[in-house]
């Protein structure tokens, strides 16, 4: 039996690197299109292809006439990336992999737990309204020119070199100095997790599986947290019992940090957990296999072996204490 053939469209990062080496452990034949510049190291069995996605004529001169059992865009982030590939791939591939995130899932929800057909909108929050015309506009090419889709939507995915957002190296030495760290609202808004070795458990088994294909499917670990639990537990594991924690309004932390307004306000300020019932089905057997309180174990192993790594923001560090300050 020959391999499954899988082109990735970028993928040398997070969530991609993951991904690539479950796939060439699972014994698929993958070639990975990047612009040379690989942020995670991809496995050595990897055919690695320089070009720009972008450029229509630079991919194509690239991939020259050939033919893959699945490709995955993990870099659309807007319509205009990804319906070249509508006419790019027809009759080259027997499924096209999009991938989406859970942001495109209208807030506040108006029902939990989140399933694949809860409603999508997204307005304001301008990341996730581009994934959700990028998932609209191919889902009318799978309706009317057959494109074999499948959306995948990952959410806020970690690996043991990165933090959690909004939390920082700085919120961890603040905790480990006694200083409070600034939670947005009450702190118990629920939050799911998920380490990128389980999305990339979840996605694999999804390439090349026909019963995939006009499906989209959720790739979440069953892991809620609380935003307390979330601070509370990357706090323990960095050798913090109990730490200092103070509650202040998403709006005011944003009025303080502009950067942080929009993810705040539009996402995290809601509670979000999801209804896996679908990705169980397509992948009989998934279960996560990284609790959070594993995975920040390793977060904090990491940063601790590299002193580079343990960066402290004395500006967001002021602006914590101007919001504790200033109630």
């Amino acid at each position: 039996m020959s391999a499954l053939r899988v082109l990735f469209l970028g993928g040398a990062g997070m969530i991609g690197s993951a991904v690539a080496r479950e796939a060439v452990a699972a014994g698929i034949d993958l070639t990975v299109v990047t612009r040379g510049e690989h942020r995670r190291p991809l496995p050595t069995e990897v055919r690695s292809v320089r070009a720009d996605v972008r450029d229509a004529a630079s991919l194509d001169a690239a991939l020259g006439d050939d033919e893959y059992d699945a490709v995955v865009n993990w870099v659309g982030f807007a319509p205009e990336h990804v319906l070249p590939d509508v006419d790019r791939f027809a009759g080259r591939t027997g499924q096209y992999v999009f991938v989406s995130t859970c942001s495109v899932f209208g807030r506040p929800v108006p029902q939990l737990p989140i399933t694949e057909s809860s409603p999508r909108r997204h307005p304001v929050f301008g990341y996730a309204r581009d994934k959700l015309a990028a998932e609209l506009a191919l889902e009318d090419a799978y309706r009317e020119r057959g494109l074999p889709l499948t959306i995948v939507r990952p959410m806020h995915t970690y690996d043991d070199t990165t933090m959690i957002f909004p939390v920082s190296w700085t919120a961890i030495e603040r905790m480990r100095r006694g200083e409070a760290s600034v939670v947005h609202g009450d702190g118990t808004s629920l939050w799911t997790l998920t380490h990128s070795s389980d999305v990339a458990r979840a996605l694999v088994p999804l390439l090349g599986n026909q019963h995939a294909v006009g499906e989209s499917v959720n790739l979440v670990s069953g892991d809620i947290l609380t935003w307390d639990q979330i601070h509370t537990t990357l706090a323990q594991a960095a050798g913090v019992r109990e730490p200092l924690l103070a509650h202040r309004s998403s709006e005011s932390i944003g009025r303080e940090i502009p950067g942080w307004a929009e993810v705040l306000q539009e996402d995290f300020r809601h509670s979000i957990l999801f209804d896996t019932t679908k990705l169980r089905t397509l992948v009989p057997g998934f279960h996560p296999r990284v609790t959070f309180s594993e995975g920040a174990r390793r977060i904090v192993a990491w940063h601790e072996a590299d002193a580079a790594r343990r960066t402290f923001d004395d500006d967001l560090s002021a602006a914590f204490d101007r919001l504790i300050r200033n109630g």
